[in-house]
């Protein structure tokens, strides 16, 4: 695996710094709050798990499984609701979790449902943050880091569901994805 990938973006060291700084900032922001952290499956994984133990504060953590890239390197545009919430948002402080914001389609979408469902507010954490892909307006509130327009792949990002293991977040080589 570590073969196919061009050179590494983000060390897990600095992986691990962010979630350390984010966390503090969380726990600041949300003191006397009692807020709903909700992760974005598959890719959170890693980054819920270690902000998580991060943050000094009570909350709850739930899960959806959204998509909008369907197994590409290039999002659909279609934003797909695979498993929903299985607890209530309404007058809840949520707080997305998400492994990368890239064109913004699935993120849009997830707070416009979230206010819709009467949400208290709805703020985003993300790991990574690619405004150069940007197809729809969107600025995360917490952002780990600001990466360039490469294709990226480790730490809960995937390519055909591979790669999600590595411990640092790397380019994906070209010919990798282009021979498929």
């Amino acid at each position: 695996m570590h073969s196919d990938i061009a050179k590494v973006l983000v060390s897990k060291e600095e992986i691990d710094q962010i979630c350390k700084t984010l966390g503090v900032q969380l726990t600041k922001d949300y003191e006397h709050k009692k807020p709903l952290l909700v992760g974005l499956l598959k890719g959170c994984i890693p980054f819920i798990s270690d902000l998580a133990r991060q943050i000094d504060l009570k909350f709850d953590i739930a899960y959806m499984s959204v998509s909008s890239y369907h197994g590409g390197i290039a999002s659909s545009g279609d934003v797909k609701i695979k498993m929903d919430l299985d607890i209530s948002i309404k007058d809840r402080d949520v707080l997305i979790v998400e492994d990368i914001v890239d064109t913004a389609n699935t993120i849009v979408t997830i707070v416009e449902l979230f206010k819709h469902r009467g949400a208290k507010s709805v703020k985003m954490v993300t790991l990574l943050d690619k405004p150069e892909g940007r197809l729809r307006p969107f600025q995360p509130e917490y952002v780990g880091k600001v990466i360039p327009k490469e294709f990226v792949v480790g730490y809960g990002l995937d390519y055909n569901e591979y790669y999600r293991n590595l411990p640092y977040v790397g380019v994906l080589k070209p010919e990798i994805y282009n021979n498929q």
